[in-house]
């Protein structure tokens, strides 16, 4: 049987929360050892031969963590959905995602309609599944009397079931509480979707994506373009998209796309076909750019979840612009700070990672060194010209970070909401101040989410265990900078739990 199996990592957005919504500003993005997994396979192992007259199909989506299944019929004229399920539990980042990426294969299959329409007939089952990481397990940790540290977390089964909102039946219309860590779960599982049906459908080759497809540009790009579609139609809006990128190509500097490359997916809705539809995107200007980035040698992403329940970001952006509108010379006079402040970051972890190029035993040294004190007494490692150059750096990094964190607050207070709240700031600033701290802060829009900090060296052990003494939970987090990968079976039976897939995709 013919079985398709995709991932697609969750991200931490370092730099460029807010300022990220509007060209040109941009952003750096880490992707995660967090994964999306995305399996198709087809319902029935055979076509009887009267279906070859059926004008629908069945496509079965299963979200095992949720304990969810649900059908639907796919027309095979208009190549929509339509939902049999008795259920009212929709989701449509995993339906858009269906939809344009079939649409996608109807348009690539001009020479070949009969295989993939044998396809169709087959039926789609489709199980998704997310890291554990992406959700929050503090509950299930608590309640079992284990202690809130990465141990605990780490002895939950792997895809791990989400807790239901207690008080109500585990009935039909029992609703899961979803408790997220802010690591872009839809984002990675749209991308998922999109990569692992078009492999399926012979649309893309993962095994090597960065070669020119069937639309005249890369495999990768096809994926990115068609998992932006779906997910800015899923959310209602096109946002930046920094979060689908991030899930297709992995790490990155990135700066967003033209919102009017989308204009083409908002007409969808006027009965156009949806292969007519995707042919435009496809042919669209998309004009976003993507440099590669990732973290400066021995340098270590770690992220702590405090335990307020995360925030809605859509709401905080929301406040944000009514405050750009209300007052636009103090807010465009704090974005131009905070884009400088993100650039001199970005200048610095830059500079860290040719200075490890080119001096590595010295960069080593400096690293090790600085990784069991705290940031004042870093100078006392500056006895050499590289010593100081790298010791330089470091510290440089930490004050852009502290000016970043200064502009995000005073943004937040001025738009009335808690992009650094009070609690969090106290937690950053003992984060910071421990030993082998490089830097810390809240990701992306912020508010209660997990925060993230850079360690040096192996720190992190030190940082986590103070975490923990302050009731904050280390993830598993850590930064993989790969992006979409095809793996080589169900992550359930092969054991891949953490990123760790059969081909990565440079």
């Amino acid at each position: 049987m013919a079985v398709s199996v995709a991932s697609a990592p969750g991200k931490v957005l370092m730099t460029g929360g807010y300022l990220i919504l509007e060209r040109p500003n941009t952003g750096l993005v880490l992707s995660t050892n967090a994964r999306f997994y995305a399996i198709v396979k087809p319902i029935n192992e055979e076509v009887k031969p009267e279906s070859w007259a059926w004008k629908w199909t069945d496509v079965k989506l299963t979200s095992p963590q949720l304990s969810r299944e649900s059908m639907y019929k796919l027309s095979l004229n208009h190549l929509t959905l339509q939902s049999v399920s008795a259920s009212d539990s929709r989701n449509p980042f995993v339906e858009h995602a269906i939809q344009y990426a079939i649409a996608a294969a109807h348009l690539a299959s001009d020479k070949d309609k009969e295989a993939l329409h044998k396809l169709f007939l087959q039926g789609l089952d489709i199980t998704i599944l997310g890291s554990n990481d992406f959700y929050s397990y503090r509950n299930q940790i608590e309640s079992l009397g284990l202690p809130v540290t990465p141990e605990s977390l780490g002895t939950l089964a792997p895809f791990a079931s989400i807790t239901f909102n207690s008080g109500e039946s585990n009935g039909a219309n029992c609703k899961p509480e979803v408790a997220k860590t802010g690591l872009g779960s839809s984002a990675a599982m749209t991308t998922a979707v999109v990569a692992a049906l078009l492999h399926y459908l012979g649309v893309v080759d993962l095994s090597d994506p960065c070669k020119e497809g069937k639309f005249g540009c890369s495999d990768l790009d096809v994926i990115h373009m068609i998992a932006q579609t779906s997910h800015c139609l899923a959310q209602g809006k096109v946002g930046s998209g920094f979060d689908v990128s991030c899930a297709v190509y992995g790490s990155q500097r990135y700066v967003r796309f033209s919102p009017e490359v989308l204009s083409f997916a908002k007409v969808a809705v006027t009965g156009l076909p949806l292969h007519e539809v995707i042919g435009g995107i496809l042919k669209g200007k998309w004009d976003h750019e993507r440099t590669e980035f990732c973290l400066p040698p021995l340098m270590n992403l770690f992220l702590g979840e405090p335990g307020s329940g995360g925030s809605s970001s859509p709401s905080m952006v929301s406040a944000v612009k009514k405050w750009q509108m209300s007052d636009p010379e103090k807010a465009r006079e704090n974005w131009q700070k905070l884009s400088d402040a993100n650039l001199e970051l970005e200048t610095k972890l830059n500079s860290l990672s040719k200075l490890a190029k080119d001096h590595w035993d010295v960069y080593l040294g400096v690293i090790k060194s600085c990784s069991v004190l705290t940031s004042e007494k870093w100078v006392l490692h500056a006895n050499e010209p590289i010593n100081e150059a790298v010791i330089r750096e470091l510290l440089g990094a930490r004050d852009a970070m502290l000016r970043i964190r200064i502009l995000m607050r005073q943004m937040g207070e001025a738009a009335g909401v808690p992009i650094e709240p009070e609690s969090q700031t106290q937690l950053l600033d003992s984060t910071m101040n421990a030993e082998g701290v490089l830097l810390a802060g809240v990701p992306g829009a912020g508010g209660f989410d997990a925060i993230f900090a850079i360690t040096l060296w192996d720190s992190g052990s030190k940082l986590t265990q103070a975490w923990s003494s302050h009731n904050v939970l280390a993830l598993l987090v850590k930064e993989d900078p790969h992006g979409v990968c095809l793996e080589s079976g169900d992550p359930r039976t092969t054991g891949i739990t953490s990123g760790v897939s059969s081909i990565h995709i440079e």
